[in-house]
């Protein structure tokens, strides 16, 4: 699981929790990110983020539950957050919600968790149910792609998709993850914000997301907090985005109330008629 998180912040960091004591006290929630299709200016799906709500600490964000050594506890939280997602799924659905949720896994979890099989057991039955996005960050498996080719190929079966998070950061070869049946790359949010101004970044972007098209691969511009860096990566054939600008990580029920506000249809009235602009983040796909 990332320790990063766009949520994150400089001030001091309260003690570590550690994840089993977490999991046995059921601390953990599930927060949820919206993710919106740039092209067709609709909310799409999400991404699935751990947090701990500790009785006298609050919420804590990853970074303060998630030691640099602990394999074992990170391969059994990104266990619980995958059947979570799953879950959570089933009650997106009965709300009416079609949603493809993605869930950050580790690579030591990609390669220890019988995924497949866990998936194949708790996923959806029902037959609109679009799959789940699995995001690896790119530094993680790097070095590894011929392994992480063969667990995708096993994954795609049980539709279950493989993404690559912090894209840009690894600085990897576009000809080594050309070998990888990756589904997306995830634009690293310290080139997509100031991707506008910066012509660094933007050269960046732009390159990222013409390369990652010719592999047939889409491309989610991720942390963008301003309108001119969304418009700019949307003038660059970005496909997805997601980032503070739409929303920051939510609790599940103010990610489901936000679902029911954005499909709430708006009071047909003279006025309200007089002052329609088409929205950002419209009826979910």
């Amino acid at each position: 699981m990332s320790v990063s998180d766009p949520d994150s912040t400089d001030v001091e960091s309260p003690p570590r929790i550690a994840i089993a004591e977490a999991l046995r006290h059921h601390w953990f929630e599930v927060w949820y990110q919206p993710k919106v299709d740039l092209k067709r200016k609709c909310l799409i799906g999400a991404e699935a983020l751990a947090r701990i709500r500790h009785p006298e600490l609050g919420v804590l964000l990853p970074g303060d539950f998630i030691p640099e050594v602990d394999e074992d506890g990170i391969t059994e939280l990104a266990e619980y957050m995958l059947l979570a997602a799953l879950c959570d799924w089933r009650m997106f659905d009965e709300a009416g919600y079609n949603l493809h949720l993605a869930v950050n896994m580790p690579a030591s979890a990609l390669l220890k968790l019988p995924i497949p099989k866990l998936v194949s057991e708790y996923r959806p039955k029902a037959i609109r149910w679009p799959g789940i996005t699995l995001e690896v960050a790119e530094e993680q498996v790097a070095g590894d792609l011929a392994r992480v080719d063969d667990i995708a190929g096993r994954l795609r079966d049980g539709k279950i998709a493989l993404a690559i998070d912090d894209f840009g950061t690894a600085c990897s070869s576009f000809s080594n993850l050309s070998e990888v049946s990756f589904a997306e790359f995830k634009l690293a949010g310290g080139y997509v914000r100031g991707c506008a101004t910066d012509g660094a970044k933007g050269a960046i972007c732009r390159d990222a997301i013409e390369l990652a098209h010719c592999l047939g691969v889409a491309v989610v511009a991720d942390g963008f907090d301003n309108a001119v860096d969304m418009q700019a990566v949307m003038a660059m054939d970005c496909d997805f985005g997601q980032g503070p600008l739409i929303a920051p990580f939510l609790p599940k029920q103010e990610f489901l109330d936000l679902l029911r506000l954005r499909n709430a249809p708006p009071p047909i009235t003279p006025k309200a008629i007089m002052r329609a602009r088409p929205a950002l983040v419209g009826r979910v796909a």
